[in-house]
């Protein structure tokens, strides 16, 4: 494992393989009277079970030498997968949603993201 001179960023090498982890931005965040900081709210047994549903269902994947790769079917039957899709990069991840579904998301996304702004300075972030 290899640390740039950058903070945050770690990247890991593994034979012919490079895997880059990163966390942007600055938070302000508050500790507890023991001197802790929770970076992700597991304890609460809703983020356990969303976690529990997203990362069940993730895997990795190999790109071909064109530049491909395949979607398993149950990870297309599960998005509702057809022709158009959209990749939403997420830092170190990425979702490739539906066209349609996508577009009601932002929308609806777009539509509550002063309620949701203020969920996240609740936790911290």
């Amino acid at each position: 494992m290899f640390e740039s001179g950058v903070k945050w960023i770690v990247v890991e090498v593994s034979g012919d393989h490079i895997k880059l982890t990163m966390f942007i931005g600055e938070y302000s965040h508050n500790l507890d009277d023991k001197g802790r900081m929770a970076m992700l709210p597991i304890s609460q047994s809703n983020s356990r079970a969303f976690s529990r549903l997203m990362l069940a269902g993730a895997m990795d994947v190999e790109v071909d030498k064109q530049g491909r790769v395949v979607l398993p079917e149950y990870l297309r039957q599960f998005a509702g997968l057809k022709k158009s899709v959209v990749v939403a990069g997420l830092y170190n991840r990425v979702e490739i949603w539906d066209d349609g579904k996508w577009n009601v998301f932002k929308s609806q996304t777009e539509a509550n993201s002063n309620e949701i702004a203020e969920k996240m300075a609740e936790l911290g972030v």
